[in-house]
């Protein structure tokens, strides 16, 4: 992961009801840009807690170059698919994209989060929407001109995770160990490793050979 994933939900009770609380099974993923070209994703959470917004529009998660803040439960209703009661509103975790900063790496990194989501909820591409979709809206105005581009790169991205074994809770646990002793510094590299359906034997030889 090449982005700061960070949970700071805004509480039930801020203005305008942006969280309502109420309960969500989620069939979608619904993609928003901010329409602001100089906010970080920090400042977009800000806004939803900020005295002066009197809008009742919120949002699941936001994204930038370097962070992505999920700001209300993924299991919570969120109003950003401008229909109403409408399953944009009511099944779907919206993804507002940043749009300003290196927008590049700030797509990559939407790109790389999505495909994980669908991962995770064994979703195919088909489970990915516009926020146009919804309410004929034009966002996200900077993915919409090429959004055909955008969600082959998500399905190239799904495919990888597909492609690669998880790597056990034991296994994570010897090489935190390894760690605290002082024989490698990088975990995250050997999770890879193994990820990539290299055997734990293969790993711990490749390991001996470098402490000698």
């Amino acid at each position: 992961m090449s982005y700061n994933y960070r949970v700071d939900h805004i509480p039930k009770t801020t203005k305008c009801n942006r969280r309502p609380g109420i309960a969500m099974t989620a069939e979608y993923i619904t993609v928003h840009s901010t329409g602001n070209p100089n906010s970080k994703a920090v400042n977009e959470r800000a806004w939803l807690t900020n005295p002066s917004n009197n809008a009742t529009a919120s949002f699941h998660i936001v994204v930038d170059e370097t962070t992505a803040i999920e700001c209300i439960p993924l299991n919570e209703v969120a109003w950003h698919a401008g229909d109403g009661n409408g399953k944009g509103n009511r099944a779907s975790i919206s993804i507002e994209i940043c749009e300003s900063g290196d927008r590049a790496k700030t797509v990559e990194n939407a790109t790389l989060l999505i495909a994980k989501m669908l991962h995770k909820r064994g979703w195919g591409i088909d489970r990915v929407k516009k926020h146009q979709d919804w309410s004929g809206k034009y966002c996200p105005r900077i993915l919409i001109p090429q959004w055909d581009g955008f969600i082959a790169s998500v399905e190239r991205e799904l495919k990888k995770l597909k492609n690669t074994k998880e790597v056990p809770q034991w296994q994570k646990d010897a090489l935190k160990a390894l760690v605290e002793k002082g024989i490698i510094e990088t975990p995250e590299y050997w999770e890879k490793k193994l990820a990539e359906n290299i055997t734990v034997g293969e790993v711990m030889g490749i390991i001996a050979k470098i402490v000698k």
